[in-house]
């Protein structure tokens, strides 16, 4: 890991993450019903939970607004959820102020352009390999894997790394 890399992620005390590209595939599921459902990884939330127990506070903010998105975070034990923000870098400014943290401690996983106003401003970002070609130029590393198919586990497995808690 290089030396520069591993200084920002030794920083990290709170990952924010998208939901939809990131934390899913992307896809929304739509029954005969007109339930709308989303595939989480497990992997992802193990990691999730995992890097919750060495310390890092983890949080979700997502342009939409479902009660799946609500359950799955309830399940992690994440606290932090701020939903329907378009307008990313307002809920961001809010979780940063409420932990009393800086840029360079908050670390951000994003697929889209609505996540590059907080990409751009954290001190460590991250974008899955399928991520639109703006954000993967944009950020700090990109994962091997696809979002909803472990690029968080991944992301988390290299911060836990950088910090020496891996």
């Amino acid at each position: 890991m290089a030396r520069s890399l591993q200084s920002k992620l030794k920083k990290i005390k709170l990952l924010l993450l998208d939901v939809d590209g990131v934390m899913t595939d992307g896809g929304v599921y739509i029954a005969e019903s007109g339930d709308r459902m989303k595939k989480f990884n497990i992997q992802d939330g193990y990691g999730i939970v995992k890097l919750q127990q060495r310390g890092v506070r983890v949080g979700i903010i997502t342009g939409g607004n479902s009660k799946m998105v609500q359950r799955r975070a309830e399940e992690l034990g994440i606290a932090e959820v701020y939903q329907n923000f378009d307008d990313k870098i307002t809920a961001y400014e809010r979780v940063k102020q409420k932990f009393n943290l800086r840029d360079d401690e908050i670390a951000h996983i994003g697929d889209d352009e609505l996540d590059l106003p907080v990409l751009r401003v954290v001190g460590f970002s991250a974008a899955p390999a399928d991520a639109v070609p703006n954000v993967r130029k944009a950020v700090d590393f990109v994962s091997k894997r696809r979002g909803g198919e472990g690029a968080v586990r991944e992301v988390i497995d290299l911060i836990l790394q950088g910090r020496g808690d891996g």
